[in-house]
């Protein structure tokens, strides 16, 4: 176990409350920032500490993790005239754990050397479940002698932790992975549509077809949801099109072309017009079926 340390977490949302928690738990003295103090107080409660700019919090710890939204959130709380490199002491590291743009982590590395603060890109993939049990994948991109001091701190939050390449590259294997999801969901949904439309029953469907070759963490995980109604966010579509936006992005920098990552990318946009964005990305079954009823009436 790692000795306790003074951390820093910036950002309580839907999975960064459960990933701070895993470090309160664990013994570190931690300050907290977030833009809205209420979703902390259950951490402040718990012991941590408040403070009031994402530089304050940097100036009071040794190790800085960050869990935002977009990357103009990112670029603000590491930039930004109260940002964290305006805060924090020389020897620091800071750890973004946001899925943001793979430029910009490059970014960050480099100005936070400039003033001898080490920082590395770590984003995660599990979701609210992964975030509770402390089961997260973490892909990081940095320097290895940077992600060894912090690694006992992220074996709390996560189990698989791999160090991907340089600054940036632990951005671009999050991309993977939102690829990889945006496919699986789109199939994951559109088989319940189909199977409903058959007149099967859909939860019997699933236990055949979760045992085969179809099995996947979103057939298992979320699938069950959306049978049950519950389209609360374990992942905010609004952050999922954020993602595949960045995908996209640079994918036209690489002049490599994705269609079917484009598709889905659109009906996930259809999902956000449809107000479905602050739910979870397998609301995604709800525009889906929008789309039918229209082409039914």
């Amino acid at each position: 176990m790692a000795e306790p340390q003074k951390l820093a977490w910036i950002g309580t949302g839907v999975m960064g409350a459960s990933m701070c928690g895993h470090l309160l738990d664990a013994g570190h003295q931690v300050v907290i920032y977030t833009r809205t103090k209420a979703r902390a107080e259950p951490l402040l409660a718990r012991g941590a500490e408040w403070a009031d700019s994402p530089a304050q919090a940097a100036a009071r710890a040794d190790v800085v993790f960050t869990m935002v939204g977009m990357p103009s959130d990112v670029r603000e709380v590491y930039l930004g005239d109260d940002g964290i490199l305006a805060g924090a002491r020389p020897g620091t590291i800071a750890v973004d754990m946001t899925s943001t743009s793979p430029s910009l982590a490059v970014e960050i590395y480099e100005r936070a050397r400039e003033r001898g603060i080490a920082t590395i890109d770590a984003p995660v993939s599990g979701g609210d479940v992964g975030a509770r049990n402390a089961t997260l994948s973490i892909m990081v991109g940095g320097d290895a002698d940077t992600i060894a001091r912090v690694q006992p701190l992220l074996e709390r939050m996560g189990r698989t932790i791999i160090h991907q390449g340089p600054a940036g590259a632990g951005q671009h294997t999050k991309l993977c992975n939102q690829i990889v999801i945006a496919g699986t969901m789109v199939g994951v949904c559109e088989s319940l549509l189909y199977g409903r439309r058959a007149g099967l029953d859909l939860r019997t469907m699933l236990q055949s077809i979760s045992g085969g070759a179809a099995a996947c963490w979103t057939l298992s995980n979320l699938a069950p949801r959306v049978l049950d109604g519950n389209f609360d966010p374990g992942f905010f579509i609004d952050h999922f099109v954020k993602d595949m936006g960045i995908a996209l992005e640079e994918c036209r920098r690489m002049n490599l072309k994705l269609p079917g990552l484009t598709l889905v990318h659109s009906l996930y946009q259809r999902a956000q017009q449809l107000g479905h964005g602050r739910k979870g990305t397998h609301a995604l079954f709800l525009a889906l079926d929008e789309m039918n009823r229209e082409t039914a009436g």
